[in-house]
């Protein structure tokens, strides 16, 4: 199914990580594809399936919008975050004040801020030191 430019859709920039997801949402029939790839292609965990689809779950819109989106950068885990965070930011382009309430009670409006801790002079790694012996 392709859509054009011309098809009037809602967008959503989500972020996670280092994963950054373009999400538009276009009025159909619940079709979701990632990077030109079905959701059930893309990643294999069902875990990974159920958290993009949360916002769908949380504003009772399951199968009313098909997903088209871009994310790149990352992990797969970080991907599916930051897809999850871009269709909540389309739904609220979409109704803000029917869905907005939901989506904030269920944290999905909030940007995750956890990162990778960078890595110390005299370590290993961010906090790995070296095995201790004493003699």
């Amino acid at each position: 199914m392709t859509y054009t430019s011309a098809k009037p859709y809602f967008y959503g920039t989500g972020r996670r990580k280092e994963s950054i997801a373009r999400v538009r949402l276009y009025p159909g029939s619940g079709v979701i594809t990632v990077n030109g790839r079905e959701l059930d292609d893309y990643f294999g965990l069902d875990t990974l399936k159920f958290i993009v689809r949360q916002p769908f779950g949380v504003t009772e819109t399951m199968g009313k919008f098909d997903v088209i989106c871009t994310v790149k950068g990352g992990g797969v885990t970080g991907q599916a975050g930051a897809i999850r965070h871009g269709i909540s930011r389309a739904l609220l382009q979409a109704d803000a004040e029917t869905y907005r309430a939901a989506l904030k009670k269920a944290g999905f409006l909030t940007r995750d801020p956890r990162m990778k801790e960078r890595k110390k002079y005299g370590l290993k790694a961010a906090r790995r030191a070296s095995q201790f012996s004493k003699r």
